[in-house]
């Protein structure tokens, strides 16, 4: 399986600006504005992101508000905030550094277990397994042929790392996720590794392994009408300026429910997009 999907990596694999430097920041950067964010958009954006604050000192001496207003586009705007709040714990304890320790990665605000460990994988170039939505499927297809929990799914990805692969091995994953291993539809006649994959060789058997497998088949939650679309419509007001209070319910498209539009002022607040001064909301 190794060699050829290596191989195959190596004719087909995406031509990715992450995937040409092995700077620890960069990394950290693309891996959280890849977070539920599809790889086109992320691409101009990491790119004029790390133009502007080229470094992890960089980023934490710019304002929370400027890196808000940068995000805009790339959803979930508290990453935004928890990534220069990372900045900031790098230049007070790590010497500006991201750490190259999985203990180390977690403290850092934001940065999860997949985070970090696609953190030790691309830019440290350590032998760990990934799973997170692509990555997953061919975990759980090739690797077990069956549903997996949690600690499944890690233990059978750290196994199939091949020794000293662990950076090339990762990508291709991810690629043959992206492009070959997809949910609905995976195209088994032209993978390059159907002949040892586990789910194919056993006739692709109902259930997909993916239904239920963690890490890798979570729903999507309606955004039509919820609090993450009313939440976005403040934070994009805010990024062109102050807004008054009582125009909250307004702006966040909820007119008629004043008291859920203060609910989420008042979550804005505490997750530090916003700060509240007097009867006006404006960014951090």
């Amino acid at each position: 399986m190794e060699q050829l999907l290596l191989a195959w990596f190596h004719e087909h694999g995406r031509d990715l600006p992450w995937r040409r430097t092995r700077d620890p920041y960069a990394i950290l950067v693309s891996e959280v504005m890849l977070q539920q964010t599809q790889v086109e958009r992320v691409v101009p954006r990491y790119l004029r992101w790390l133009e502007r604050w080229p470094t992890a000192a960089a980023l934490a001496d710019a304002s929370t508000a400027d890196v808000i207003r940068e995000w805009q586009g790339l959803g979930y705007n508290r990453r935004a905030v928890n990534l220069h709040r990372a900045a900031c714990v790098m230049v007070e304890q790590h010497d500006g550094q991201v750490p190259d320790g999985l203990d180390a990665l977690l403290t850092l605000p934001g940065v999860g277990p997949y985070t970090a460990r696609a953190v030790l994988v691309f830019a440290f170039e350590r032998d760990l397994g990934l799973v997170d939505t692509n990555a997953g499927r061919f975990v759980a297809r090739a690797g077990a042929g069956r549903r997996l929990d949690a600690r499944e799914a890690q233990a059978v990805a750290d196994s199939l790392v091949p020794s000293g692969r662990g950076w090339a091995w990762g990508q291709a994953v991810f690629d043959l996720g992206a492009l070959v291993c997809t949910r609905r539809a995976p195209a088994c006649e032209r993978c390059p590794v159907s002949g040892d994959c586990a789910w194919y060789g056993a006739g692709r058997p109902d259930p997909d392994p993916v239904t239920g497998s963690a890490g890798i088949a979570a729903p999507q939650s309606i955004f039509a009408g919820s609090d993450r679309q009313g939440r976005g419509r403040l934070v994009d007001a805010l990024r062109h300026g102050a807004v008054a209070a009582a125009r909250a319910a307004d702006v966040a498209g909820w007119p008629g429910d004043p008291g859920r539009a203060q609910r989420i002022v008042e979550q804005l607040v505490a997750d530090g997009l916003a700060r509240l001064d007097g009867d006006e909301l404006s960014l951090p």
